[in-house]
């Protein structure tokens, strides 16, 4: 059962549960009416704020997608976490500040910038901060979360995420001035993110069914490698030396002995010499007896 006050809030406003003054709603749901609620209560605003984060309208899909798939794989854990949602919010900030996107041939090409210069501006001076500074700045000022939770979300200590916040918010001041005032720039943070109208591109259901599918992957993969690991060990065991064998000493020259010549073509003499061999007659032992003169 989520345990979210947000959560509550957006079942009691979906008439999923009665709502009272003195007491906590009891919500009795599935698995999958569970998630399918936390979905259609965050996944919009999350695809809003990954698209602060990187400028592109179908990887802050594509996070929120991915974020809620392994939402899914772990919802047991994430069902009773306190703030279901800042846990969605957090894998899907980290899988859209990631790195490695910029290798993939799709990022090559820039994005279809803001309609309006405002916001083609506001956007081009967050995507210019440092990736720490524009996350807590989104959260900070974006989202309205206090510092101490920006802090844990960020996982960063209480005086960083408040240097992060003024150096972000000076960085911005000093591009556009009028959005010096936190409330200024809270409110264009919120209006750039609701001009583009994004939404989530998958269902519920179909987020849960790709997520089956992927797990599923996984765990094939995984069988695969264990097998190929455990076929490898089982040549080697059956291929590999069962004793240690020394290695052979190269051989070393003795004063006043000649080195033995290598084979070659036989001499007129030793010609000479087998020939006479071979007409000798006997075989065995009796052709090398000495005989009595």
């Amino acid at each position: 059962m989520c345990r979210s006050i947000y959560f509550y809030v957006y079942l009691r406003t979906k008439g999923c549960c009665p709502v009272t003054q003195t007491a906590a709603p009891a919500v009795t749901l599935t698995p999958d009416q569970a998630f399918d609620a936390l979905y259609a209560f965050a996944a919009p605003a999350l695809v809003r704020q990954a698209y602060l984060l990187t400028g592109r309208r179908e990887l802050a899909r594509e996070s929120v997608e991915r974020a809620f798939q392994q939402a899914w794989q772990r919802w047991p854990e994430v069902a009773v976490d306190r703030d279901p949602a800042g846990w969605v919010r957090a894998a899907a900030y980290e899988y859209a500040m990631s790195p490695w996107h910029r290798l993939r041939p799709s990022h090559r090409h820039p994005e279809v910038p803001p309609a309006t210069p405002d916001d083609r501006l506001l956007l081009s001076v967050l995507l210019d901060l440092p990736p720490a500074y524009r996350r807590t700045l989104v959260l900070h000022d974006g989202l309205g979360l206090g510092l101490p939770e920006t802090a844990a979300e960020t996982e960063a200590s209480t005086p960083a995420t408040a240097n992060r916040l003024l150096h972000a918010r000076e960085a911005v001041t000093e591009r556009i001035p009028e959005l010096a005032d936190p409330t200024e720039l809270a409110r264009r943070l919120a209006e750039l993110g609701s001009a583009e109208r994004l939404r989530a591109a998958a269902e519920p259901d179909t987020v849960r069914t790709g997520s089956e599918r992927r797990a599923r992957r996984w765990t094939r993969a995984a069988i695969a490698l264990t097998v190929l690991v455990i076929g490898s060990t089982a040549i080697t065991l059956r291929t590999a030396p069962d004793h240690y064998e020394a290695p052979l000493v190269p051989g070393s020259g003795v004063r006043g002995v000649p080195p033995r010549p290598a084979p070659g073509p036989l001499s007129k003499e030793d010609v000479k010499l087998r020939t006479k061999l071979r007409s000798l007659p006997g075989a065995g032992p009796e052709r090398i007896r000495p005989q009595v003169r």
